[in-house]
């Protein structure tokens, strides 16, 4: 985990560190981007329309990244009663934070394919594993937070497809989110997380399409 990381090699995790602060403050941003387009100035008067980490970093979120591996920013406010169709536009402001980060990963296999064509020898070869790390933990947060389950994007997403008669109760489910989440989160008998389990494999499928050369990253 990245807190025993910061004991065996500190400048690996101050590198991997600002990889993961600076996915989260895209995803938070894009979130309060979204929501301030479709017409709700609620974020941007809270100050979470800025790429700025301490605007977007959640305490508990970054406590569990430490110690587990898993974590998430701070949740954007937003006030549904400025949004045209507070449901659907709900759905789309969710969104909007997965939506961002795979956006990076493609932008950063990009870059990727370019150092690859020029070379990775010397400093280059240092990018490369770096944007390597980027383009992972962009995929990893964007599948993670589009797990259905409050208060990760996939549950508010999930909700703007459902019939109206249907959605009063899947949202009644938010007050057990963290319960359910914090059980997928914590390893199970010194084991792999249930998480861990189900979304390695899917993470390192993308993180190949992306990565040259690559299988993915255990």
């Amino acid at each position: 985990m990245l807190l025993s990381l910061l004991l065996s090699n500190p400048i690996e995790f101050l590198i991997i560190a600002g990889l993961l602060i600076t996915a989260i403050s895209f995803h938070e941003f894009a979130h309060a981007f979204v929501a301030d387009r479709l017409g709700d100035p609620t974020p941007k008067l809270m100050g979470r329309l800025t790429v700025n980490p301490l605007a977007h970093l959640d305490p508990i979120g970054s406590l569990l990244m430490l110690v587990t591996g898993w974590g998430w920013g701070k949740p954007v406010p937003y006030d549904p009663f400025n949004l045209r169709n507070p449901i659907r536009d709900a759905a789309l402001i969710s969104f909007a934070g997965p939506g961002s980060n795979l956006v990076m990963a493609i932008i950063a296999s990009i870059l990727l394919r370019i150092i690859i064509s020029v070379g990775t020898g010397g400093p280059l070869g240092i990018i490369y594993e770096i944007v390597n790390l980027f383009i992972y933990f962009n995929v990893l947060l964007a599948l993670f937070n589009l797990i259905p389950i409050h208060p990760l994007d996939g549950f508010k997403i999930v909700a703007g497809f459902l019939p109206r008669k249907y959605y009063e109760d899947w949202m009644s489910l938010s007050p057990y989110g963290m319960i359910f989440l914090l059980l997928l989160i914590f390893p199970l008998f010194g084991g792999s997380s249930p998480i861990s389990t189900f979304l390695t494999p899917v993470v390192n499928f993308i993180v190949s399409l992306l990565t040259p050369g690559r299988g993915g990253i255990v």
